[in-house]
């Protein structure tokens, strides 16, 4: 019987033993698992990397406002320019992956810098894409007294007259020049690049004539005035705000590489039910009234992937980006 107690005992101290051990290791995964139940419970921080006042700026603010509806909490911006977008992507992937900290992603920090420069991130390892919400107008476009009626004058003036056709882009090597690039190396003509700080300049110079042509991010505000017009879309299909505007498919540049990147993300290592959360709310927010009307009168697209896809696409132009600039001769 002595021996008997002796080994129930044993037993018992055994249990209490393993109890002891085991909670201690399932605690850090309860806390989570809590801490993901209630979440957001604060404010959340959206890191954007352009300066504040500008159009993706606007956008990004009204964006967000209707994602507070649903998330239950205030979305605090935190403009982060400088570094063709870079400053506020490390930022981002330097970040606390427990989803109170996002931002804006863009096509020069994910697939042009990181080939140009030494940066802190790597573009489809660190970080946990959200959303993409977004298509920018990029497009070519002439004054409205051009003698270029649409992009097949163009491309044919260039080719009689080497070099001498001038076009304005934002950025000595920014998405503008390569898409231009990548179109004039298929027709096998030659482009004069202006490069100027951003599209306001661009087309600025394209109204004073000191340029022949823009391939930039337009104003919708100019074309409706009867200033400028716009003959190429720089995007894959043609956008319903522009039915009348060729995109790149139309005009057989299927093979163009034109990443249009507006998009939301975290740093890696998000929980995946707190970017679930993030991930529906956001895309509740692009169907609501007010952002779609937004959206339209700045001239822009929504154009919808969403975390998954977002993260498939990226990584897929990543790796053309990363061969077409070594063959440029570009790359760091």
């Amino acid at each position: 019987m002595i021996k008997i107690n002796r080994i129930l005992l044993t037993a018992k101290m055994t249990i209490l033993l393993s109890l002891a051990i085991a909670l201690p290791l399932a605690a850090p995964g309860l806390a989570q698992d809590a801490q993901t139940a209630k979440f957001p419970d604060r404010p959340i921080t959206f890191i954007h990397p352009l300066p504040a006042g500008g159009t993706t700026d606007v956008l990004t603010r009204l964006l967000c406002k209707e994602a507070e509806k649903d998330l239950g909490q205030p979305i605090v911006i935190l403009n982060k320019p400088g570094g063709s977008l870079t400053i506020g992507a490390a930022a981002i992937a330097a970040s606390k992956p427990d989803g109170y900290t996002i931002g804006f992603t863009g096509a020069t920090a994910l697939f042009i810098m990181p080939f140009i420069e030494k940066l802190s991130y790597d573009p489809v390892k660190d970080f946990h894409q959200i959303i993409q919400w977004g298509a920018p107008s990029f497009g070519v476009t002439v004054r409205a007294d051009s003698p270029f009626k649409n992009f097949k004058d163009v491309v044919s003036y260039a080719r009689a007259n080497p070099s001498k056709l001038n076009w304005g882009t934002t950025g000595q090597i920014g998405l503008h020049y390569l898409i231009m690039k990548q179109i004039a190396q298929k027709e096998n003509v030659q482009f004069t690049q202006i490069p100027f700080k951003g599209g306001p300049l661009v087309e600025v110079a394209l109204l004073g004539g000191h340029i022949d042509v823009a391939g930039s991010e337009f104003s919708n505000a100019q074309i409706e005035a009867g200033k400028t017009r716009l003959l190429l879309l720089l995007r894959e299909e043609r956008a319903a705000e522009y039915p009348n505007t060729p995109a790149l498919n139309d005009l057989g540049y299927s093979g163009v590489a034109v990443p249009m990147i507006q998009g939301i993300a975290g740093p890696r290592g998000i929980p995946d039910e707190i970017a679930k959360k993030l991930e529906a709310a956001f895309t509740k927010a692009i169907n609501e009234p007010a952002f779609i009307k937004g959206m339209k009168d700045a001239g822009y697209s929504v154009l919808y992937r969403s975390g998954k896809d977002s993260s498939d696409y990226i990584a897929k132009n990543h790796k053309f980006f990363e061969k077409y600039l070594k063959e440029l001769g570009l790359t760091k």
